[in-house]
């Protein structure tokens, strides 16, 4: 399945919903990110075709093996991103919403220098998170 940034996100919500509640249904993925529940349906059942969700007979959503690597993937770029972004100065608010675009798009080896750098700098004791 290819993924695409939309497909992208839906998995890190699911990721980081299941680490708050520990349950995940369409129902919450619609309330954490403000899409419309048809819109949520129509997702949650390309990712499920797609090989990266299950869905269980009452709606309760849990990621395969291969949602769940992507999603972790997402989330460490979202949030070496962020950090990143942060220390530099940026305010939490714009850093949480460039990182979300940003970490679609940047190469892997942008990806990996960030990450290195983000980790140098909290050794260091520069970075406030």
């Amino acid at each position: 399945m290819q993924i695409r940034t939309s497909a992208e996100d839906y998995l890190e919500t699911i990721l980081l919903l299941s680490m708050k509640t520990g349950a995940v249904r369409s129902i919450d993925i619609a309330g954490e990110t403000g899409y419309s529940k048809p819109s949520v349906s129509v997702a949650v059942k390309k990712l499920r075709e797609g090989g990266m969700i299950e869905v269980d007979p009452d709606g309760f959503i849990t990621l395969t093996d291969a949602g769940l690597n992507t999603a972790k993937q997402v989330y460490e770029r979202h949030s070496a991103i962020y950090d990143w972004l942060v220390a530099g100065g940026v305010s939490e608010n714009v850093a949480a919403a460039d990182a979300c675009r940003m970490e679609h798009v940047i190469s892997d080896e942008t990806f990996r220098m960030i990450k290195a750098h983000t980790a140098a700098m909290s050794a260091e004791g520069k970075s406030d998170r």
